[in-house]
């Protein structure tokens, strides 16, 4: 793990894996998240020439928090990052809640991110047509009631939710995550993608509910850039079984990402998605070189 000093006196950890000369995939996780590396998605990655770059957004383990972020904000810690690296062009996969900040780097970093690809990522709030929502599992519906409620209630809810993920283990992380998971989602958390999973979420509360917080504030404000203006290469994939971000979401940004490449799977779920399709979304990105 590196630690980069930001301008502003921020902390940002992150991790580096993959051949030294690969450009730069930046990887944005899911909430909450935090920077653990799957040793399968490095290779995935390494096989393309790409070399794996992943930081823990503001809040979660050793990055400091940054509060009233807007999704907007990711570019400027991405910026540092590849100054840290010395690196000029990258490509970028948001998986989950880091889709919208993989859209940013697209929208705002035109001609340093040659490609964007979003995985299993959420729509904007208050997205014209789209009843949020619906389709997703009980936990994130209380979750997101409360985020539009304000802050007290957030942090209840989120503070509850700590203890059962603080020591989750692999072996607990279906049932932690409940009415999340769908049936196809349930089967591929085995093995060493259950421990990567439940390592991240160990990790993503480890310094308390920040990073979380300030994620699920993000999704439901203003994200501070506009989708139609987007004029990088961006791949939208997103699977019919998901109860966390449901279909909708990822039929509704294909229609107004201008010019995506849509990849809509009705097998699908939202884990699912990332373990059995995350090389096509590399090989996908790496074509843009």
């Amino acid at each position: 793990m590196t630690t980069l000093r930001l301008a502003d006196g921020r902390t940002l950890e992150y991790l580096v894996a993959g051949p030294e000369e690969g450009t730069p995939l930046v990887f944005h996780h899911g909430t909450p998240f935090a920077a653990v590396l799957f040793e399968p998605m490095v290779e995935a990655a390494a096989r393309h020439g790409l070399r794996m770059v992943v930081h823990s957004r503001p809040g979660y383990a050793g990055s400091s928090p940054q509060p009233g972020r807007t999704i907007a904000s990711v570019t400027e810690d991405v910026t540092a990052l590849l100054a840290a690296l010395d690196a000029e062009r990258f490509l970028t996969v948001g998986w989950s809640g880091g889709g919208p900040h993989a859209l940013a780097c697209a929208a705002l970093l035109p001609g340093r991110c040659l490609g964007a690809a979003t995985v299993a990522g959420v729509a904007p709030y208050d997205a014209e047509g789209l009843d949020w929502l619906d389709g997703m599992g009980a936990e994130n519906v209380e979750e997101f009631t409360a985020a539009t409620a304000g802050v007290e209630p957030l942090e209840a809810f989120l503070t509850a939710q700590v203890e059962g993920l603080a020591d989750v283990q692999g072996h607990q992380i279906a049932a932690a995550l409940g009415d999340l998971v769908s049936e196809v989602d349930r089967r591929v958390l085995t093995d060493e993608f259950a421990e990567y999973t439940a390592g991240a979420f160990r990790k993503a509360v480890s310094e308390g509910i920040a990073g979380w917080r300030d994620d699920d504030f993000a999704f439901v404000g203003a994200w501070g850039f506009d989708l139609a203006a987007v004029e990088t290469p961006v791949s939208i994939w997103q699977g019919a079984e998901d109860r966390m971000v449901p279909y909708a979401h990822g039929r509704w940004l294909a229609e107004r990402v201008p010019g995506a490449s849509v990849r809509l799977l009705p097998a699908e779920g939202h884990l699912s998605l990332m373990l059995d399709k995350f090389d096509a979304v590399v090989a996908d990105l790496a074509a843009r070189l």
